[in-house]
């Protein structure tokens, strides 16, 4: 199936490893050019070398993979991006907002200073970002937008209030963007993954170990059981649905928060 994506020019925020690198991998192998981006450059190299190794494209495309050190937490680094990307490609089609989970832990275990960390690097971030892409989308008068939470918009988990908390706020901004700029073709989604054998879970599958003294077995069984399918998802899996969400298939969808969770979420909606 054609997706319409080739010479799209699609970021991929935070996509030097786990979902974000899956995303970024995808969109290249449907023929856009995908800027990544990351706080390290090492993982930048590394991303890069590892997508254009794994992809085969046919002669015609003359896609490229383009990366960028950005802090996401950073305001200055985020217009530095943005210019960045501009001034290569003279636009920029598609934003996939990724961010890194926060610290877990119960609410009378979270400091102030991580309240805020989490804040400004899932909420805030992408607030600053769409804030500077959608007047260029504007004028496009095309804009895609996918922004990655997590399961715990739809079904809070235990012990992570801070993704619990700071993830509903950009749902609440993703769907408000959506409907405010529809009339300027500038579609916006969210979508949740659930579970997935990522770098983060296995963190909290470690902390968890470490915190209760059960085996790294036990701990993964315990988010299996939770699961429908019964197994941890794939990054590639999320990607499918991210890509497919940015591409001309679903120029009807915008303002949905969709989760790729293998049936872990049990409420209606």
């Amino acid at each position: 199936m054609d997706l319409g994506l080739k010479n799209k020019i699609a970021l991929v925020l935070a996509s030097s490893k786990g979902l974000g690198f899956a995303c970024a991998k995808s969109f290249y192998n449907e023929g856009a050019s995908v800027v990544i981006c990351s706080r390290s450059e090492d993982n930048l190299k590394t991303a890069k070398e590892k997508i254009e190794s794994e992809v085969e494209l046919s002669k015609e495309m003359d896609n490229t993979i383009y990366p960028i050190v950005a802090d996401l937490m950073s305001e200055d680094q985020i217009y530095n991006l943005i210019d960045k990307v501009v001034s290569k490609f003279g636009r920029i089609d598609i934003l996939v907002h990724n961010a890194g989970g926060p610290p877990s832990g119960p609410i009378d275990k979270i400091s102030s200073e991580e309240w805020t960390d989490s804040i400004d690097l899932n909420l805030r971030s992408f607030i600053r970002i769409a804030r500077l892409l959608i007047p260029l989308m504007k004028k496009q008068q095309y804009g895609r937008i996918v922004a990655i939470t997590s399961v715990s918009v739809k079904q809070p988990l235990e012990n992570l209030v801070l993704s619990n908390t700071t993830r509903l706020g950009v749902v609440g901004f993703a769907k408000t963007i959506a409907n405010e700029h529809a009339k300027d073709n500038i579609l916006v989604n969210v979508v949740c993954p659930g579970p997935n054998l990522t770098d983060r879970m296995k963190e909290l599958i470690n902390k968890t170990v470490n915190d209760t003294g059960k085996s790294e077995a036990e701990v993964q069984k315990a988010w299996t059981d939770q699961i429908p399918l019964g197994r941890l998802g794939k990054p590639e899996e999320l990607a499918s649905l991210v890509v497919f969400l940015a591409s001309e298939k679903a120029s009807y969808i915008t303002g949905t928060v969709i989760q790729v969770d293998g049936g872990f979420v049990k409420g209606p909606f």
